[in-house]
């Protein structure tokens, strides 16, 4: 079979590496490389036509490029535009000087030392990315501006691409650097400005036939397309790629493009690195070791110090130096395509291309494990040294006291504290994000800026006379951070705070969280809720269905029991009670009768905890209340004693 029979071998293969990959907690381009690595000509030999594979994995590149440019956005950049448009370029050049310099040390030529600093100045998105949502810490501080320096290094592949082949030959460098910067100003310009304006109208015209094969048709043809035609003027495939996806991504189809060629993006990236696996050799990684061993601890600690050190200079303190120092270190999987390109150009070696892998991959290997000591190490920190001044705005002048306490500005934090206002309620924000305290000095919000997680920052929001507070941060390890603190100063003060899945729900609630709220499955039930709503069903209905969906939802723990669930479902057995709002018909028998009369305790077992009469609820009414015409009574019980009751209720 040929090509289609490695191809089938490679994929097979790949796909034993991801779930192993995936088992062990790891990337998935891990399990890729892998792959590559059992096939390859260094392992069983199972592909016979390297090459082939090779020239599809060109394809792999060119999409991969072609889908950032389709996820590129300048407003992805607008909150941490400073250190990513500015720090990033200085990070690059640092760490190029740095691997220049480590290679010179090595006795290295000056070309091949300058490839391997370029080699090393790239960190990896993919691996990072999985990383902070494996661990919680999407939508942090920290992540947002990893997440602005990863966008910034990626585009910075493209300009790499174009200038480091030309250095290849000093004497004529200067001027084939000038005609490919001349020839790629001509061509963005050209494609840009013809792009704009023909290719939405294009994809217009496409959609209009509702047809998704032609469309993916579509989107890939003019992806590979501009990419074929930079390569025939002289200019990188994968950049002509990336080009028409920031073309894309101006259209109205931009967000549709992209996730149709997500899969096939994927598919080819997947050859792309079984493609880099292949010209792995175990055999090199033992020949040199003692190469390795150095090069590995010199790589992390010199990126860990330029990564640690330049967020600083751009105002950001407290963890995010360091959150951002011990997930951004490795050696990323854009390096792979640059250290193709410089293979393909004879500017680099077999030799050196191998040791570059060798050391991506202990570093990729190596980014969960270290990253998942931020927080234990910055909680060192904060316990050995002094702590950074607290910055405090709108904070009254009598102090605080009965207050809540809202633990993130963000959005969410943000809407809470717009209530509590209208309603007179004190409250004070705690927040880390430069941005977000300026937010809340111009709304005329008390806040405090620091880091909720620490000890100091809530004794300064007054934790220990709050009544309530309110954890609002998406990131699990930051919230576990406050819960814990919390418990310290003040073990018996409720904590409702927000969490993204299921196992991050059960964390909070085996911590003593009082209730923990999931966004997403609020904002799916309320608009199931509105969509019953329209369908004129009846409110009873509505609302005890959307009860039960809480209960269902809110109450189950997901695991065999422990002490600390036990606990935990003590601690919740009150709001694990079944509870049912029941119509009462004018052909009632409760209808004009009391509490007392009916003796409903002894007849059903069911309790009745509140009646809402014309907008107002009489919470826990006594026993001689009397019910009325068209009451709702507010029942709780198991699911007989309830049935009882509305059998009851509805007899005539």
């Amino acid at each position: 079979m040929g090509i289609a029979a490695d191809i089938v071998i490679i994929v097979v293969t790949a796909l034993l590496g991801g779930l192993a990959a995936q088992r062990v907690k790891q990337p998935l381009v891990l399990g890729y490389i892998l792959a590559g690595v059992v096939v390859g000509p260094y392992g069983f030999a199972a592909v016979s036509d390297m090459h082939e594979i090779e020239l599809l994995a060109e394809i792999g590149v060119a999409l991969l490029l072609f889908a950032l440019g389709l996820e590129f956005s300048f407003r992805d950049l607008r909150p941490v535009r400073g250190i990513a448009l500015v720090g990033t370029p200085i990070q690059i050049v640092i760490t190029i000087a740095y691997g220049f310099a480590l290679g010179t040390w090595l006795g290295w030529e000056w070309r091949p030392a300058l490839w391997f600093g370029a080699l090393i100045s790239l960190s990896s998105t993919m691996v990072v990315l999985r990383t902070l949502m494996s661990q919680g810490r999407m939508g942090t501080l920290s992540s947002r501006v990893m997440v602005g320096v990863l966008i910034v290094q990626d585009l910075a592949v493209v300009p790499l691409m174009i200038i480091l082949p030309q250095l290849h030959d000093p004497q004529t460098g200067l001027a084939l650097l000038g005609l490919a910067a001349l020839k790629a100003a001509l061509f963005l310009g050209l494609t840009i400005g013809v792009g704009i304006r023909l290719l939405p109208r294009l994809m217009v015209y496409i959609a209009s036939w509702n047809s998704r094969e032609l469309f993916l048709l579509s989107i890939t043809a003019i992806g590979l397309g501009i990419g074929y035609a930079t390569h025939l003027v002289g200019l990188s495939f994968a950049l002509g790629a990336f080009v028409a996806g920031m073309v894309l991504s101006e259209s109205d189809y931009g967000h549709q493009a992209l996730s149709d060629i997500l899969p096939l993006r994927d598919l080819f990236g997947l050859l792309f690195f079984a493609s880099v696996g292949m010209l792995f050799d175990p055999a090199f990684l033992f020949a040199h070791l003692r190469e390795v061993g150095l090069l590995v601890p010199l790589i992390m600690m010199g990126k860990m110090l330029v990564f640690g050190t330049l967020p600083r200079f751009f105002g950001y303190r407290n963890v995010v130096p360091l959150a951002v120092a011990l997930t951004l270190f490795q050696v990323g999987e854009f390096s792979f395509v640059l250290a193709r390109v410089g293979l393909k150009a004879g500017a680099i070696g077999a030799e050196l291309y191998a040791l570059v892998l060798t050391t991506a991959i202990a570093t990729i290997v190596l980014t969960p494990v270290l990253s998942g000591f931020t927080a234990p190490l910055y909680a060192l920190r904060r316990r050995w040294f002094r702590f950074e001044a607290l910055q405090s705005v709108n904070l009254p002048e009598r102090g605080l006291r009965d207050h809540v306490v809202i633990a993130g500005g963000g959005r969410v934090g943000q809407c809470v504290a717009q209530v509590l206002r209208r309603f007179e309620v004190g409250f004070v924000l705690i927040e880390l994000d430069a941005r977000r305290v300026e937010q809340a000095k111009a709304a005329g919000w008390p806040i405090i800026s620091g880091d909720a997680s620490q000890g100091v920052v809530l004794e300064a929001a007054g934790i220990v006379d709050a009544r309530l507070l309110l954890i609002t941060t998406p990131a699990i390890v930051t919230a576990q951070g406050i819960v814990d603190q919390v418990r310290q100063l003040k073990p018996g003060l409720h904590i409702v705070a927000r969490a993204e899945g299921l196992e991050h729900m059960d964390l909070l609630y085996d911590r003593g969280v009082y209730e923990v709220v999931q966004p997403e499955f609020e904002a799916g039930l309320e608009i199931t809720r509105q969509a019953l709503v329209h369908l004129d069903l009846p409110a009873i209905e509505i609302q005890n269905f959307t009860d039960a969906i809480h209960k269902e939802h809110y109450a189950p723990l997901y695991q065999p029991p422990t002490d600390s669930r036990v606990i935990a479902q003590l601690r919740r057995t009150p709001r694990l009670l079944d509870l049912t709002w029941v119509a009462l018909q004018p052909d009632s028998p409760l209808i004009g009768r009391t509490l007392r009369e009916m003796e409903i305790r002894s007849q059903t077992g069911a309790t009745v905890v509140g009646v809402m009469r014309a907008g107002e609820l009489h919470a826990n009414p006594d026993i001689d209340f009397r019910f009325a015409s068209e009451d709702l009574a507010a029942v709780i019980g198991r699911p007989e004693q309830l049935a009882a009751f509305q059998a009851l209720a509805a007899a005539s």
